[in-house]
């Protein structure tokens, strides 16, 4: 089982250069980032796992920025996002930068996408919370059209656009991988439909991880997302079959973090 860091990269933390050549420094095998575009002032969705908003998700930089930075100074490391909310970007832009970053990497990203929870975030893109799943299948759909097709046009309910040309084309083929988010069992039914992998988040009780990954759909990879470092459970998600588990990093100095990581390389080497 791989072992990866997710995280939320902002301005109070390390600058994803240097994150990521410590990341790959210490042997892991891929790293995740987080995307909020903002956080409304006025919010009635609550935080789904409880309490207030950790400080992380106000500062959150743009993934791709950050993943492009994070390409330029590694040569392993798989750049993933953790995921990117594309129910509220612009999907042809969207395609243009998953693929800059592709071949800024030499095809090492792998694209986590989610429907998100904040329901006041989406509505400030204009998307309606109602039919965001519906928004999410269509655009995924767009997205590879134009990746794979040299002329590629997209006629949907929500997406909508004539035949375009548009390079860079990724180096990853056909493709790169697109990850699905979220823990319901939607989530696990669209990675089945659309996706090259399910991205749950990682469960705390190392029982309830059977259970879990029962709705991992045949075939699809999973790379569980923001565990603790636990042995039981990382020992359950190994024998559960997981491709990969990512360990949460939270948002410290650089200094900080660096020793943070030195105490995971440890705990990880002994899953590899």
């Amino acid at each position: 089982m791989k072992v990866g860091i997710s995280t939320f990269v902002t301005d109070e933390g390390m600058l994803p250069a240097a994150l990521a050549e410590a990341v790959e420094e210490r042997g892991f095998d891929a790293l995740f980032v987080a995307e909020h575009s903002h956080i409304p002032v006025r919010r009635e969705t609550p935080y789904p796992l409880g309490g207030d908003l950790p400080r992380p998700y106000f500062r959150a930089a743009d993934p791709f920025v950050a993943l492009a930075a994070a390409a330029t100074v590694t040569s392993r490391l798989l750049l993933g996002t953790g995921i990117s909310l594309l129910v509220q970007r612009d999907v042809i832009h969207t395609a243009k930068q998953v693929s800059s970053v592709d071949v800024l990497s030499g095809g090492r990203v792998i694209f986590g996408v989610g429907v998100g929870w904040n329901r006041e975030e989406m509505r400030d893109h204009g998307t309606d919370p109602r039919t965001r799943g519906a928004l999410l299948d269509e655009r995924i759909l767009a997205l590879k059209a134009i990746w794979t097709q040299d002329e590629a046009e997209f006629h949907g309910e929500y997406v909508d656009f004539a035949p375009m040309f548009q390079w860079p084309k990724p180096v990853s083929k056909p493709h790169p991988p697109v990850y699905i988010g979220g823990d319901s069992a939607s989530a696990a039914a669209r990675a089945g439909r659309l996706g090259d992998g399910w991205l749950p988040f990682a469960v705390r009780d190392p029982r309830q991880v059977e259970a879990q990954l029962e709705a991992r759909p045949s075939g699809v990879p999973v790379t569980v997302t923001s565990a603790s470092p636990d042995e039981e459970l990382f020992a359950a998600y190994a024998e559960a079959g997981a491709e990969r588990v990512t360990l949460a990093l939270p948002v410290e100095p650089e200094a900080r973090t660096l020793r943070r990581l030195d105490a995971l390389a440890v705990f990880a080497a002994r899953y590899e």
